[in-house]
Parts: C-alpha cells; structure tokens; sequence
C-alpha cells in the first residue's frame, strides 16, 4: 500500500511554501513521525513528517515552491524494515549541539574517493596546481582537517610538500547566486514598508548594569539547578519592559486604520537569529510572569525557533518586540519596528566604561539602549519616559516585585 505525503496548511494565509532540505534519500525506510524534509513559508520554517512507517519515495525536489495540498512524497507501507537497516535521523542540530562539536576532535574514519568527491569542492586551477605537485586531493583534505600551530609552522616552512598552496592574495575570485528564500524575501519586504508607512524615530539611553549582573551571579548556579537553564539578562529586560509599558501604554498600542487598538497586557516578541534568518516569537503575558518564567518561556520559544519548530500561531499577535544585537558585539543601532506594532526595545552590548557616580569617577558595566517607535501614535514624552522607567527598573531590579514602585513606597502607602 502506497500513502501520499502532502504539504499541510501551515495557516490561513499562506498558500504555498519552498521545500528547502530533504532529511531522508530516494528509498530510504523511515518511522511513522520521522520528518523527512523542511517547508519555509513567508513566515517561518516548519517540518513535514512522515504519516506511517516505510520505504519513501521523493516527488518533489529541493529548491520547489509547492501548493499547499501537493504531493511532497510517497510512501510504501507494505515494505518492511530491511534488516539491519538504520532509521535516518532527521533533527536539524541546535545552535548550541553545533557550538559542542567545534571543540571535537574529527572522527578518524576512512574516505572513500568518491565519497570525497561529494563532499568537496575544488576549482580547475586548485586541481591542477595538486597534480603538478603530485599531491593526492585526500592527501590534502587530511592535511585540512585540524589547523594548529603545528600544521602552520609546517606549511610556512616546509616548501617540500606545501608550496603547493596558492599563496595568500591569488587566490581565484568567485561569484555564487542562490534563491533567496520565502521568509527572507517576506523580512525584505516588511523592512521596507516599515520605512515608507511609519513615521519611526529613535532614543537612546544607557543603564548601569551593576546591580542586574551581581543579582545574576549570586544566584545563577541555584538557578540553573532549580530550573534547568541559565539565567540570562533578556529575561529582566523583558520583565522591566511589560512592567514599563503599563506606565507608558501607547508604546504597547498600535495604529489600525484610523483606529489606536490599545492592550491591557504585554504579549512581547523576542528577535532570535536562526539558520534561516531571524524570528520573532512572542511570550505572552509577561505582566502576569515571575522572572523565572519568563526566562523559560524565553528558552522555550529561542529553542524552538532555532530548531525549526516553532509554529505561526507562537509567532503572531505581540504587542512590544525586543532584540538584542548586544549578542553579535553591537554597542549601538537603531532597531526597526516589528509591524504593526509602534514600539522596539534595542539592547546592546555591555561594556565597562567610566562614569560620574556621587561625585567620583568609577568604572562600571553599561549598556546604551534604543527605542524606535512610530510618531504618529508615540510622542517623545513617552517614548523618552519608557525608557527611563526601564532604566530605573534595571538599575533597581527590586522594584519589579512592586511593579516599579519603591519598596518603602509600596510599604508605606500601598
């Protein structure tokens, strides 16, 4: 018996989606549930999976743009398992399991010529330059596989069997063309409306980032250990933000037509850089999270996007986005508005500078802040007052237990 595989409806909108990897070969056997490929729509990256156990026969090529509906694969049922035949695993690794293999020995394994042949590229002139020398191009891909002071010293001084490498600064010029892809060209469009349909500015601020970092070192180890996962600066950001935006509520609104549709709670985007471009999941009501809940929900949601397996629904309806460019080194940027929302939160890296602190000069841990929002519904008042709250909620974290109050002032007056 022989089943269809067809592209599910990832949701209303999207009438169709790139098939973009293929996990699983022509005739492999796989597991009820295995996926077996990866879709990217407009916007997000999904997987298909396998509806029944057996051999898979693929229809569809990577790189195809099909119709929701369309057959992707097929599979035959009625083919048992060979014997002794593995299941192909297909997870796409994690950001963090690709981090771990980098400190990894490579495997010490046999290659076959043709099988380097797939797994290499190399131009005519590369080609040729090897054979004059009389090197093998194994020879050579096992001279690449670990680089250390050992193996530079060897090729900077042994001309015998290294001057065979094309010397730095002639090497050939190259050009490569690909597709780009459905949620890249989606991003590539929303950017550029962003720019011509919104009236967006930016302020800036900077936050003294002692008191957060010395409350994450007393308590991350028993954090960690309690929870399961770090303890990461995102999660107080994200608390002082909804806490921020109960002060300042146009930050949380936005423009519909000619109506302001504003929210009672803080549902907030977190931009997360993945494989395929970056994602904007959302934690939902974070005015009603402790900060360790909303630091796992933050995992949850990273985690899941990174993976691929984050769904439309995780990725709508946020009423504040934040990002961080502070991971890639950034001290400075103007972030842009995540439509239709009128408000973004740009954190930034951390560095220690010099400040003037009850009249003295003293070195401490900051970080410039922007918020871009849209002028038309957020006037500089509150935009600057949003950011200043922020900054008072970071640089006193304990005031998050009072919803950005005093503590004496809670105590005192309720």
């Amino acid at each position: 018996m022989i089943i269809d595989i067809k592209i599910p409806s990832p949701g209303e909108s999207i009438s169709e989606v790139e098939l973009t990897t293929w996990f699983v070969k022509n005739g492999d056997y796989v597991e009820k549930d295995q996926e077996i490929a990866e879709l990217e729509s407009d916007k997000a990256t999904l997987t298909l999976s396998a509806d029944k156990a057996g051999e898979i026969t693929l229809i569809a090529n990577e790189g195809d743009t099909l119709d929701i509906g369309a057959v992707a694969c097929t599979i035959d049922v009625s083919k048992p398992r060979p014997a002794g035949a593995q299941v192909v695993k297909a997870v796409t690794p994690t950001i963090e399991e690709n981090e771990k293999h980098l400190d990894k020995e490579p495997e010490k394994a046999e290659h076959t010529d043709s099988a380097k042949e797939e797994s290499m590229k190399i131009t005519p002139l590369a080609k040729k330059m090897l054979e004059d020398k009389g090197v093998s191009e194994l020879e050579f891909l096992k001279k690449l596989k670990r680089i250390s002071s050992h193996e530079v010293d060897f090729v900077l001084s042994n001309g015998s069997n290294s001057d065979f490498l094309e010397p730095i600064g002639k090497t050939e010029r190259e050009i490569e063309r690909k597709k780009m892809s459905s949620l890249r060209k989606k991003l590539s469009k929303r950017l550029v409306q962003v720019k011509n349909q919104t009236a967006m500015l930016t302020t800036f601020n900077e936050v003294n980032m002692q008191a957060v970092i010395d409350l994450r070192n007393k308590y991350k180890t028993e954090f960690q250990g309690k929870f399961g996962v770090k303890l990461g600066f995102m999660s107080f950001f994200t608390k002082a933000a909804s806490i921020a935006l109960q002060y300042h509520p146009n930050v949380n609104a936005m423009i519909d037509g000619e109506e302001i549709v504003s929210f009672n709670y803080a549902d907030i985007g977190i931009a997360v850089q993945t494989p395929k471009g970056l994602m904007v999941p959302v934690v939902r009501n974070v005015n009603n999270l402790t900060l360790a809940q909303t630091e796992l929900e933050i995992a949850n949601i990273a985690k899941k996007a990174r993976e691929a397996k984050i769904s439309l629904e995780e990725m709508s309806g946020g009423t504040f986005t934040i990002t961080n460019g502070g991971v890639f080194g950034s001290l400075l940027s103007t972030p842009i508005i995540n439509p239709p929302q009128s408000g973004i939160l740009g954190m930034h890296n951390i560095l220690e500078r010099p400040i003037a602190e009850n009249g003295q000069v003293v070195i401490r841990p900051m970080m410039y802040l922007a918020l871009s929002y849209d002028h038309r519904l957020v006037d500089g008042k509150d935009s600057v007052g949003f950011l200043v709250k922020l900054k008072e909620l970071i640089e006193n974290p304990e005031k998050m237990l009072f919803n950005g109050s005093e503590p004496g002032e809670k105590l005192i007056l309720g």
